[in-house]
C-alpha cells in the first residue's frame, strides 16, 4: 500500500481519511449553535470565541458532576477508560497518522481539566498499531477499554472481526477496510461509507470552471489502491455528464525515469483540467514540472491529500498555482474566522503535537463520543452511548467541517475549494471565507461492485456480523 513522504496512505486506500476523498466535519440534535442552514453558503465558522466552556460553536460536553457506578467495562466511579491511537511506529513511514493520537491526547487533557465527563476523568490508553499490529492492538483494547475513540488504523480490516467479536464499540477517527467502514457498533464524525460518496469537488468544478465537462482527464496509476479510488471518481464524473478524455496517462506507482512523454500526451490530448486520486510525492511533482516545461498549464483538480505543507513548500516556482483542492474541512488558513479550527490548533500546539487535517477529524470524533457519553449521565454503558450516537444526524465538530450524519453513517453534502497560490492556500469557492456550498446532488450512490463487502438492509457489513452485537434501541 502506498504511503507518501508526509506519512499518509494513498487516497484510494483511505478515502479520506482525509481527508481525503473530500472533494479530510457541526451540528447535532443538541448542537443548536452551529450556525449551519443546510443550504448553499453554509457558514462553518460562525460562533463565539473558543473557551473551555465551548469548542467552537459546540457547548463543551465536559465538566464536573456526580456520576457514579462501575456500569460497564472500563467505567468506574471516577474514571472512563478509552482507547485511541494511530500507526506512528510504522517503520516505512515513521509518524504515520501521528496527528490523530496527538489530537485525542490533547482533547483528553482539555476535557479532564474541566472535570471529565459528568465528573468521571478520562483515562486514555494510547495504541500504536504500527500498520501491521492492528490485531494485537484490538485484542488489547478488547480487554480494557470502554470504547475506541478517534483512532485511525490503516489495517483496521484485519482487526475488525476481533472488535465485533468482543463487542467493542468505536467512534473512529477514520476507517479504511470496507467491513470496518460499514461495521456494526461503529460511528464516525466524518463518515466515508462505501455506498455513498461526496462529489462536492466535482460539483464545484462543474459550476465554476468553464469547459470542465468536456476538457477533463483523469491521471491513472498502476497502484490498485489508487485505481480503486480513481474508478469511483470516473464513475461519478460520467454520472454528471463529464466524460474523461482518456489521454492515456498511466503512471507507474514506483516512479518513472522521465515524465516528459506523459506531459507530451497531455499536451497533444488538449486536456484543460486534470484530476488525480494520487497522493503527492516526488514523482507527482516531477510530472507537474514536466507539464510546465512542455508549455502546458492545465488546472489541477486534486483531492484533499494535496492540502499539505509538503505541497506548498514544493511550489516555490508557482507550477502548482492552478491547483484546486476540494475539501469538507475548514482549512487552517480560515482559523481567524473559524474558532473551532483555531482552538484545535492551539490545543495540539500547546502539547507540541502534530497539526494536520486528520487531527481535526479525530478531534471531531472525540467530541461526538464525549457529547453522547455525557447524555448517559451515571448510567454510562456501551448500549446507552450507541443509543445517543444513533440520534446524531447533523454534526460539524463545533465548526471543524461540513455537516455530516454520523447516526446514519452518511457523508457531508457540502464542500469548499481552496487553491494553491505560491506557498500558501486560500479558499476560492464559495467566495466567502469559512463558508461551504451544499446541495443534495453533492452525494451520489456508488456502484455495489466497488463496495468490497456485502451490506444488509441496515447498510451494515455482514461479514463479521453476529446476532448479539449492540444495536441502537429506540424508545
Amino acid at each position: 500500500m502506498k504511503v507518501d513522504k508526509f506519512g499518509r496512505l494513498a487516497a484510494g486506500a483511505v478515502a479520506l481519511a482525509l481527508l481525503t476523498t473530500s472533494c479530510a466535519g457541526d451540528r447535532s440534535d443538541t448542537d443548536a449553535q452551529s450556525g449551519t442552514d443546510g443550504g448553499s453558503g453554509t457558514k462553518g465558522g460562525a460562533g463565539a470565541a473558543a473557551s473551555a466552556s465551548t469548542f467552537g460553536t459546540l457547548p463543551s460536553p465536559c465538566g464536573k458532576g456526580d456520576a457514579k457506578g462501575a456500569t460497564d467495562q472500563g467505567v468506574t466511579d471516577g474514571q472512563i477508560s478509552i482507547g485511541f491511537g494511530d500507526d506512528r511506529g510504522f517503520t516505512s513511514a515513521p509518524g504515520l497518522s501521528k496527528e490523530m493520537g496527538d489530537a485525542v491526547a490533547a482533547m483528553i487533557d482539555w476535557c479532564n481539566q474541566q472535570g471529565g465527563i459528568n465528573g468521571r476523568k478520562i483515562k486514555g490508553n494510547q495504541y500504536d498499531a504500527a500498520y501491521t499490529q492492528s490485531v494485537k492492538v484490538m485484542q488489547q483494547a478488547c480487554k480494557q477499554d470502554f470504547m475506541l475513540v478517534g483512532q485511525g488504523f490503516a489495517m483496521d480490516q484485519a482487526a475488525e472481526q476481533y472488535r465485533v467479536g468482543c463487542k467493542l464499540p468505536t467512534v473512529a477517527g477514520f476507517t479504511v477496510g470496507p467491513d470496518a467502514t460499514m461495521g456494526p457498533m461503529k460511528y464516525e464524525a466524518v463518515p466515508y461509507p462505501v455506498d455513498l460518496m461526496n462529489i462536492g469537488g466535482l460539483r464545484l468544478a462543474e459550476k465554476n470552471l468553464p469547459g470542465f465537462k468536456d476538457k477533463t482527464d483523469v491521471l491513472l496509476s498502476t497502484s490498485p489502491a489508487v485505481t480503486a479510488g480513481t474508478n469511483k471518481i470516473v464513475s461519478a464524473m460520467k454520472g454528471i455528464g463529464a466524460t474523461p478524455l482518456e489521454c492515456g496517462v498511466r503512471l507507474n506507482d514506483a516512479g518513472e525515469s522521465s515524465y516528459m512523454p506523459f506531459a507530451e500526451k497531455i499536451k497533444k490530448c488538449g486536456a484543460q483540467y486534470l484530476w488525480t486520486s494520487e497522493t503527492p510525492d516526488p514523482g507527482q511533482f516531477s510530472l507537474l514540472d514536466s507539464i510546465a516545461r512542455a508549455g502546458v498549464k492545465p488546472t489541477y483538480l486534486f483531492e484533499a491529500t494535496w492540502y499539505s505543507p509538503f505541497v506548498s513548500k514544493w511550489n516555490t516556482a508557482g507550477v502548482g498555482d492552478t491547483m484546486r483542492i476540494g475539501m469538507i474541512f475548514q482549512p487552517f488558513e480560515n482559523a481567524a474566522k473559524v474558532p473551532a479550527v483555531k482552538q484545535y490548533m492551539d490545543l495540539v500546539n500547546t502539547r507540541k503535537g502534530k497539526v494536520a487535517l486528520l487531527g481535526m477529524q479525530a478531534t471531531s470524533s472525540f467530541l461526538l463520543w464525549a457529547q453522547s457519553a455525557k447524555a448517559c449521565g451515571s448510567t454510562l454503558t456501551r448500549q446507552c452511548v450507541i443509543n445517543e450516537l444513533s440520534k446524531v444526524h447533523e454534526w460539524t465538530g463545533g465548526g471543524l467541517h461540513a455537516p455530516t450524519d454520523p447516526g446514519n453513517n452518511k457523508p457531508a453534502s457540502c464542500s469548499l475549494m481552496v487553491r494553491l497560490n505560491g506557498t500558501k492556500y486560500e479558499q476560492v469557492f464559495p467566495k466567502n471565507t469559512g463558508e461551504f456550498e451544499c446541495g443534495a446532488d453533492f452525494v451520489v450512490k456508488t456502484d455495489p461492485k466497488t463496495w468490497g463487502t456485502k451490506l444488509d438492509g441496515a447498510r451494515t457489513s455482514t461479514r463479521f456480523l453476529t446476532g448479539d452485537v449492540i444495536k441502537p434501541q429506540t424508545s
